[in-house]
């Protein structure tokens, strides 16, 4: 029988250790892993772009300092660069690639925005913006923290999470551009989706279900948790997922009807889109924040 000319795909994990400035590679059930990049600024964000081999990373950096950044790499750590430079953005957080715009899309939390840019880094826009200045930025309802769109109806989803444990976190949407005749801060398409969540943190879009997933790191037992809604439809969120330790991180791999989730504890986590067959990837691995999933 003639072999395949399909190059067979396997999926991979790359994950941020934020206590260890590193990010990790390995297979979903946490074999074959290792590091392929070091001293990075406090990692936050990560995406693959599998179709070019890179991975794109946001460094939190020091927000007194403003020095947060973004960088890119092919998936081997390779060729690294910086391709949005300290200064740009203050303390970048959840990161989303938008294949069809060639646009990276980013929430910059102590820079109260919601910002994009190409994928060279070029042409960086504000495209939400939730207030301005060192006063402001003392109001942590105003911090930008996870990111997504929705590439069908062209909307952004962003997350507000609040002071730790204050039920003050909520989840808001825009359309991608803003409306005419308005700025980032004065935009008036923004919507409220979700309001009063415990701590909001970062978001995923199952684009196949219409399901929009997040983290709470928040107080049970709504918080430490793994919810989801759908986004065509007006109804209450459904918690997947409970006792996590901080959780951060969410990557969906929907063909395979799994989830992989990280927290603060150091944990890395699986399970089925709707939280069933709960199990340990890995445990015991430092400060976890950003994760993502791609067929490589």
């Amino acid at each position: 029988m003639k072999a395949s000319s399909k190059a067979i795909s396997t999926g991979r994990l790359f994950l941020l250790e934020f206590s260890a400035d590193r990010i990790q590679s390995m297979n979903p059930d946490g074999s074959d892993r290792g590091t392929i990049l070091t001293n990075c600024h406090r990692p936050d964000g990560i995406v693959v772009d599998a179709d070019e081999g890179r991975i794109f990373w946001t460094n939190m950096g020091i927000d007194e300092l403003d020095d947060g950044s973004i960088e890119s790499a092919n998936l081997d750590g390779s060729d690294r660069k910086v391709i949005v430079s300290q200064g740009v953005t203050r303390t970048p957080k959840q990161v989303h690639l938008d294949k069809e715009s060639g646009k990276l899309y980013w929430s910059d939390r102590e820079g109260m925005r919601v910002m994009r840019a190409n994928l060279d880094g070029s042409q960086v826009e504000t495209v939400v913006e939730t207030g301005r200045g060192d006063e402001d930025r003392r109001d942590r309802t105003r911090w930008c923290v996870g990111i997504t769109v929705d590439p069908k109806l062209r909307k952004i989803y962003w997350t507000q999470k609040g002071p730790p444990k204050g039920g003050l976190g909520r989840i808001c949407r825009a359309n991608v551009d803003i409306p005419e005749g308005r700025s980032a801060a004065s935009r008036s398409d923004i919507e409220v989706v979700f309001d009063n969540l415990p701590e909001p943190v970062d978001l995923a879009l199952d684009l196949t279900n219409r399901l929009l997933y997040w983290t709470d790191r928040g107080d049970p037992p709504r918080g430490n948790s793994v919810n989801r809604a759908p986004i065509d439809t007006k109804a209450a969120p459904e918690i997947l997922i409970t006792n996590l330790m901080e959780g951060i991180g969410i990557a969906l791999d929907v063909p395979a009807n799994r989830m992989f989730i990280t927290d603060l504890g150091g944990s890395v986590y699986s399970a089925n889109l709707d939280g069933t067959n709960q199990r340990n990837v890995l445990s015991g691995q430092g400060y976890l924040t950003g994760i993502a999933f791609a067929e490589i």
